[in-house]
């Protein structure tokens, strides 16, 4: 197994742009900041904030609600036939059924999400976009470079019914967010699911912010990895956010979920 992690590590390397981009994942494992906050603080904090989405989204729209978590099921069906005979982990969703719902109720025109791997988001955003026959998704990631001809298994889930509103970049959100976001004028929902570590939040953070709409709404994945989004919200005070735990994991959304009048 070792021999043939270290076969596909090299066959990615050669590849033109992504050693650049292995080095960097491996460094900030070791070197990078957790934040300012312990991973106990940071913990405590999460849960003493945690709201349900549930609760929300049943006071928004009940209806919109009980759609999510229908698809949601369906979602789950599907992806159990395609990924049953996959001998790898390709890693589990980020909290579909909120993502499914906050795209159909705000009917965004354009989403720009950053992680797709086996695609649970990228099935969510362009499922609810086809609902809302309008808007577009673009999505970066960098492929699982461990794996051989890892591209293959990025967004399996998603069916090519639903590729017609989706741009995906493969370079890593060094090099794909900035395309990205020269290609768009705004952004109405940002989702954060990529790099876990400080400075990769960061990066992308202090990019998206610049573009985000008037009611932008970000959406972060994993927040109990380090003290990033604690941090921004005690150093930036944002006016609306939010804290949500999705099958023992932590998302931190930052905006605010009401429609702003017609």
């Amino acid at each position: 197994m070792q021999n043939n992690n270290l076969k596909n590590i090299l066959a990615q390397a050669q590849k033109p742009g992504r050693f650049s981009v292995m080095s960097k994942k491996v460094l900030k494992r070791l070197f990078d900041s957790s934040g300012k906050h312990s991973q106990a603080e940071n913990m405590a904090w999460l849960k003493s904030h945690c709201s349900s989405f549930e609760a929300i989204a049943q006071r928004l729209d009940a209806d919109l609600w009980q759609e999510s978590t229908q698809y949601a099921v369906a979602l789950e069906k599907h992806a159990d036939v395609i990924l049953k005979d996959i001998e790898f982990d390709l890693g589990g969703g980020g909290g579909y059924p909120f993502l499914y719902f906050i795209t159909r109720y705000l009917k965004p025109e354009i989403v720009v999400e950053t992680g797709v791997a086996a695609g649970f988001s990228s099935h969510a955003f362009l499922s609810a976009i086809a609902a809302n026959a309008t808007g577009s998704l673009y999505s970066s990631d960098f492929p699982y470079f461990r794996l051989p001809r890892p591209e293959r298994y990025i967004g399996i889930v998603v069916p090519e019914s639903l590729k017609s509103n989706w741009s995906l970049y493969l370079e890593g959100d060094e090099v794909n967010l900035p395309k990205i976001f020269q290609q768009v004028n705004q952004v109405d929902i940002f989702h954060y699911d990529s790099d876990k570590s400080y400075s990769g939040r960061e990066l992308a953070m202090t990019q998206a912010k610049s573009k985000m709409s008037s009611m932008g709404i970000i959406l972060m994945d994993d927040i109990q990895d380090n003290s990033y989004f604690y941090d921004y919200i005690e150093n930036n005070q944002p006016p609306a956010w939010h804290v949500f735990e999705f099958r023992g994991k932590y998302i931190g959304l930052i905006g605010d979920l009401k429609k702003s009048d017609p």
